[in-house]
């Protein structure tokens, strides 16, 4: 199985080792009565390559710290730098353009389109991005070779294990060659061989360059990450 190895344009990405998520006092509260503290101010770098896992209780902040990071929603104070980018100072068309272009993400529930094939499912990722129909089925067909399901491309999930499907979503998160992977609960759904298959994908991609956030309860699968956070109570520690 070849691994997708992400092809940066000059100066459109952070050089290795520079920061992909960078938060300056990031924090989020959303309005009352009474307000509710989801993420207290936060300073933190997760920098390019590395494979971060974050952990912490149900209702401690981690959907909150990934809908931060993924751009899905605005900290209400503080600047949060995405691959050096003020994502702060963007209006919402900037801001869901970079996210599309920047981050990849990969659900516990797969979202994959049930009437698509899996090849269909992966090209609909760059369906926005001006290329012709043809081109972006080579590309999807690539990338599924690249996570080990080139047999695959013309079954539609129905006809996939939960761990090939996962495969078909990684794969459709890797279609805009991101910066970061966030990984939100992506063995959730999965049976030990095949979480163990998908966690075994996940640092490949680590090792061929990826930058990866996975947001885990699994102790297990926060031990094959280089680093861990936890969150509780809406603060983030190491």
């Amino acid at each position: 199985m070849r691994l997708l190895r992400r092809r940066a344009a000059p100066g459109a990405a952070a050089p290795a080792g520079a920061p992909v998520i960078e938060f300056r006092g990031v924090g989020l509260t959303y309005p009352g009565p009474p307000p509710v503290e989801a993420l207290a101010d936060c300073d933190l770098a997760v920098r390019r390559g590395e494979f971060v896992a974050v952990v912490g209780p149900s209702g401690s902040g981690k959907s909150t710290f990934l809908n931060v990071a993924g751009l899905l929603d605005s900290p209400t104070r503080g600047r949060y730098l995405l691959d050096g980018i003020d994502t702060g100072a963007l209006g919402d068309a900037a801001r869901t353009a970079l996210r599309g272009r920047r981050i990849g993400f990969v659900f516990q529930a797969f979202h994959l389109l049930p009437h698509l094939t899996a090849l269909e499912n992966v090209a609909l990722a760059r369906l926005y991005t001006g290329l012709p129909r043809a081109e972006r089925l080579v590309h999807a067909r690539d990338t599924l070779d690249r996570v080990g399901l080139g047999h695959r491309t013309d079954a539609p999930p129905g006809r996939l294990s939960g761990g090939e499907q996962q495969r078909v979503a990684i794969a459709r998160a890797l279609a805009g060659r991101p910066s970061l992977l966030l990984c939100d609960e992506p063995t959730g759904n999965l049976d030990s061989a095949n979480a163990a298959s998908v966690l075994g994908l996940l640092e490949g991609l680590h090792a061929a360059g990826m930058t990866v956030v996975v947001i885990t309860h699994d102790p297990a699968v926060a031990a094959r990450a280089d680093r861990t956070l936890t969150i509780r109570d809406g603060r983030v520690g190491t």
